[in-house]
């Protein structure tokens, strides 16, 4: 989020367009909403510890706290890790997250409004080596300013999806039919890691189905995805309402599944530095 554009922010956000909605789960507040308040009384732990966090470009130093994310969400602007434009985090859970019957977890950013959405990819690991990432749609057809917006029924599979203080939920069993978790190398019931990727809003960046991803860009100062929390459920229920499920590739091999799309290659050049 960036503070020194605060006001011009709200006047913007005042004027965004409610008919421009798509299929998947509404704002926080709104009927349908899966965002989860930061006291919900399914939360049973939150993160314990981080490694590897390597921050992106156009993010200072002030913004460069991972411990921040570790605890509670605080649900304020200030107590969080920026990213930065491709960077990232993986934050360790003991006890693991164990695969429920509802959603399992759920990652909380910074943004001060319900369209000012800075995004990031989910992945999840039981050995801190294997990773598998949650499927993920965005329906934003053009690029966004670093003022600008993004409608969040747009937008499913991705962190960022809602306001400070709310969640955005995900259920491990989204990925049971995985190669990755059929061959043992994920184990559902024991995730120890989850990471978080930030995805560079120039639309370089594909979601699942191998189109670009758009959202605020360029941003500066604490640019990127703005880390609070990540809080365990182990299997909770949704907030009430009627959930549409993304379309998303069938084969693991698919775009935004690996190989040379998605953003791997922000991953690949941070951590060799």
């Amino acid at each position: 989020m960036k503070f020194y554009a605060a006001f011009f922010l709200v006047i913007v956000c005042s004027t965004f367009n409610p008919a421009w909605a798509g299929p998947y789960a509404p704002a926080a507040g709104e009927a349908g909403s899966h965002a989860i308040y930061m006291d919900d009384v399914a939360f049973i732990s939150w993160a314990t510890g981080m490694i590897d966090y390597a921050p992106g470009g156009n993010v200072d130093e002030t913004w460069q706290t991972p411990l921040n994310a570790l605890g509670k969400a605080e649900g304020n602007s200030f107590d969080v890790v920026s990213l930065g434009d491709g960077g990232m985090i993986t934050l360790i859970f003991d006890p693991p997250i164990n695969n429920g019957e509802g959603w399992d977890f759920a990652v909380f950013e910074n943004s001060f409004s319900d369209t000012y959405l800075e995004l990031a990819y989910v992945e999840v690991s039981s050995n801190g080596k294997d990773f598998v990432r949650f499927d993920n749609v965005s329906l934003t057809s053009d690029p966004v300013t670093g003022f600008g917006n993004t409608n969040p029924t747009d937008v499913d599979g991705l962190a960022g999806k809602y306001r400070q203080g709310y969640g955005t939920p995900f259920d491990l069993d989204a990925l049971s039919d995985r190669p990755e978790v059929i061959s043992g190398m994920v184990d559902l019931s024991a995730v120890t890691h989850v990471r978080l990727i930030d995805i560079v809003g120039d639309g370089t960046c594909l979601d699942g189905l191998g189109k670009p991803v758009y959202d605020p860009y360029p941003t500066y100062g604490s640019a990127g995805f703005d880390l609070d929390a990540v809080g365990v459920s182990n299997g909770a229920d949704y907030p009430e309402g009627e959930y549409i499920p993304p379309e998303v590739p069938s084969e693991s091999d698919d775009a935004g599944f690996g190989g040379e799309r998605g953003c791997f290659i922000n991953i690949i050049s941070l951590v060799s530095q």
